[in-house]
C-alpha cells in the first residue's frame, strides 16, 4: 500500500470523525433548547415572564392543571401551541430567574408536555416577538389565559379579610319601653291603728245617814 493511499484514508478517516461529532453535536442543540425555559421582563405587564428557548412568552390556561387537561382539541393546540420535548427522557433545565419545578405530562397524542409548578405550558400564535403577552387575559376553550411569572409569588391574589363573626362587646341601647310584668304584685294592707284602752271601774254608791 502506497504512502499516498494511507494519506487518503487518514483524511477521509478524520473527515468522517468530525462529520459524525457536527452530527451529535445538532442533535444536542436541536434537544436542549426545547427543554429549557427561561425568564425576559415584559414590557406590557412590567414583570418578568416564563420564555421558551426563542424568548417567546410562555402561557398557562386557568383553571387548567396538569391532571385535567382544557386544551385538547386540534383548534386550541392550533392557537395555543403546547411547549413539548421529544420524549420523557430529556432533561428538563430552567433559566435563571424561573423559580419552581420543572415537569412533563403525557398528552392522548403521545407528546410530552412541559410544566411548570403543575401548569402545563403554552406558547400564543399571536405572539410575533419576544416577550410579548397579547394572550394576556384571553378568554378561551373552558377558561382564562396568562402569562406565566417566572417568579412564584408575583402576581398572587390579595386574600380576602374574614368578617368577624362574633357579637360586639357593647350591648345595643334599645328605645322602646321595658315591657311590664306578667307578675301581679302584691300590696300589704297596713292594720287600722288599735283604739285606746278603756278602763273599767267600779261606780261609788253613797248611801245616806241614818
Amino acid at each position: 500500500m502506497s504512502k499516498r493511499t494511507l494519506t487518503r484514508m487518514y483524511v477521509v478517516g478524520a473527515g468522517a470523525l468530525v462529520a459524525a461529532a457536527a452530527v451529535v453535536a445538532v442533535a444536542l442543540a436541536n434537544g436542549s433548547p426545547a427543554a429549557t425555559v427561561g425568564s425576559a421582563t415584559s414590557a406590557k405587564l412590567g414583570e418578568s415572564v416564563v420564555v421558551n428557548a426563542q424568548g417567546r412568552t410562555l402561557y398557562a390556561l386557568s383553571p387548567e392543571t396538569s391532571r385535567h387537561l382544557l386544551c385538547k382539541s386540534a383548534e386550541c393546540v392550533h392557537v395555543w401551541p403546547p411547549l413539548t420535548v421529544k420524549s420523557r427522557a430529556v432533561k428538563l433545565k430552567d433559566g435563571a430567574g424561573v423559580q419552581g419545578g420543572l415537569g412533563l405530562l403525557h398528552r392522548s397524542n403521545g407528546t410530552w408536555q412541559v410544566t411548570l409548578r403543575g401548569m402545563p405550558l403554552y406558547r400564543f400564535s399571536g405572539d410575533s416577538g419576544k416577550a410579548e403577552a397579547n394572550g394576556e387575559g384571553l378568554k378561551s376553550f373552558g377558561g382564562t389565559w396568562h402569562a406565566v411569572t417566572a417568579s412564584a409569588s408575583a402576581g398572587a391574589k390579595p386574600t380576602t379579610p374574614s368578617v368577624p363573626t362574633t357579637p360586639p362587646s357593647e350591648p345595643y341601647a334599645s328605645s322602646a319601653p321595658a315591657p311590664a310584668s306578667s307578675t301581679p304584685s302584691t300590696t300589704t294592707a297596713t292594720p287600722p291603728p288599735s283604739p285606746p284602752a278603756t278602763t273599767q271601774t267600779t261606780p261609788t254608791y253613797t248611801y245616806p245617814a241614818y
